[in-house]
């Protein structure tokens, strides 16, 4: 990766409302690139704790905060719901944005933020950062060279057990601020990677969330998705439960499994009968280097910003869904 920036990137936290709060605040502190200046939080306990962790000083003020002329850039690891109106701020207030996932609560608000970024000419990243890892680029050559024949099925599992451990913040489950649980959050990354796989635009999307824990949202879901092909997609998250990470892909000409259990990427042939493993590669430059990138180049990281909106756009259309037990129409 180029140099990004004659001088260290000047980066504050906003929110340490999200677990990834302080992995994005490491991130800066360990890039050679960027350096933290400043955390703020809502909630004075919470945000002094990252303070204290990341060695950063601790604000409340906000305005304040986005009017330093010390601040170029900020991390937004705020609640969900609160995106587009922190975000606005940052960008009214001359920042360049990366983002925790989703960009927005709905597709409305997604484009409403990124429209003021260009306006604006401030740089906005969002963290989809399993686009970037290598399975994901082994996965797409070979679903793009056509060694697979007619795509006919893809799914994706992640889940964690952050529900039934008791590891994963009770606010995590606050369907008013999350805007919704397994599937809003950690189903961000299967879904994304479905949409890469067999497009970011189905024809119908359905869901079926459970609350094995009794909490007030999905904290395990299935969604699935048909496309105008005849294919389908099946998107699976859960906070109850430490299962492998998995990628399955089928065609008529060969199948694709992935699983991190062992980081082997496996291909066989039509009749499921002979597997050999394929190449994995290293991991590309993940979101947050991209983001130093678009802020160095003054360029949008346009591939991701269009998988950041579809992805909210299907994220909605899932919870829909479930909420009304019936297939949605994706447009």
């Amino acid at each position: 990766m180029p140099d990004p920036t004659p001088s260290p990137l000047r980066v504050a936290v906003v929110g340490a409302w999200h677990v990834h709060a302080g992995d994005y605040a490491r991130r800066t502190l360990e890039h050679p690139h960027a350096e933290l200046v400043a955390v703020w939080d809502d909630d004075p306990e919470r945000g002094a704790a990252l303070a204290g962790d990341t060695g950063a000083p601790f604000t409340q003020d906000l305005a304040g905060l986005l009017a330093r002329s010390d601040v170029d850039a900020v991390t937004i690891t705020t609640e969900t719901v609160a995106h587009r109106e922190v975000i606005g701020q940052a960008i009214a207030a001359g920042k360049h944005v990366f983002t925790e996932k989703l960009l927005a609560p709905t597709v409305a608000e997604a484009d409403e933020i990124l429209t003021a970024a260009r306006a604006a000419g401030r740089q906005v990243v969002v963290s989809l950062p399993r686009l970037y890892h290598g399975y994901a680029t082994a996965v797409t050559e070979v679903v793009d060279g056509g060694t697979l024949g007619r795509l006919t099925y893809a799914r994706v599992r992640l889940s964690h057990d952050g529900a039934t451990a008791g590891w994963l913040p009770e606010r995590f489950f606050d369907p008013a601020t999350a805007i919704g649980g397994a599937l809003t959050d950690l189903g961000c990354h299967p879904v994304y990677l479905v949409q890469r796989i067999l497009g970011s635009t189905p024809q119908t999307v359905s869901a079926t969330y459970r609350s094995l824990t009794g909490r007030d949202v999905d904290d395990h879901a299935v969604v699935t998705v048909g496309y105008a092909d005849g294919a389908i997609g099946v998107i699976e998250a859960g906070f109850v439960s430490a299962n492998p990470f998995t990628i399955e892909v089928f065609g008529t000409e060969g199948s694709l499994t992935y699983s991190d259990a062992t980081g082997e990427l496996l291909l066989s042939d039509a009749k499921g009968r002979s597997w050999h493993a394929a190449p994995v590669p290293a991991d590309a430059p993940d979101a947050y280097d991209r983001w130093l990138t678009a802020i160095a180049t003054e360029t949008e990281d346009t591939d991701n910003l269009e998988r950041a909106v579809e992805l909210t756009r299907l994220v909605v259309a899932a919870n829909e869904a479930a909420r009304t037990g019936t297939a949605v129409d994706y447009a």
